[in-house]
């Protein structure tokens, strides 16, 4: 059986990265498997549910439908690149004075969905900020805490 591959470069939070990639692996799949970074989670693997959220060019897409082979030369942005512990991103801030993430598992791509809507509307109103997220599904139904933490992230 023949195993095709490609020669990648992909730039991932602002780091290029030289991969050889199979032709049927998606983003996902690179960005855990192959690159380690393991905030953008495997939820429904169907582009539904949205916990594979990462920033393209600094639009929201589910890392999980796009094959690796299909980002070129656009810039990739993981929750990883916006803070850590010790000096949380705002927005990352917001989610947790606000106890917006509960269980975590969908945390980070609502927190890159957000940062995308305030990013390109620094000021949302609620209906903006509800459109922004629906893309991305709490099975802890946190939703109101998540959309608090969106408005205090707006607010700094």
């Amino acid at each position: 059986m023949t195993t095709f591959t490609a020669q990648v470069e992909l730039k991932v939070n602002g780091s290029v990265h030289s991969l050889e990639v199979r032709h049927h692996w998606t983003l996902l799949h690179v960005l855990r498997d192959a690159l380690g970074l393991t905030g953008a989670k495997r939820g429904c693997d169907r582009g539904e549910c949205g916990s594979c959220t990462v920033l393209m060019d600094g639009d929201p897409v589910y890392a999980c439908q796009m094959l690796a082979l299909q980002v070129g030369s656009r810039s990739i942005i993981t929750i990883e690149a916006l803070g850590d512990s010790d000096n949380l991103h705002p927005i990352q801030q917001a989610f947790l004075d606000n106890d917006g993430g509960q269980c975590g598992y969908c945390t980070p791509g609502f927190v890159l969905s957000a940062k995308a809507l305030l990013d390109a509307t620094p000021n949302p109103t609620e209906e903006q900020i509800r459109h922004a997220l629906s893309g991305n599904l709490c099975r802890c139904n946190a939703y109101g805490r998540i959309i608090e933490s969106v408005k205090q992230a707006a607010r700094n």
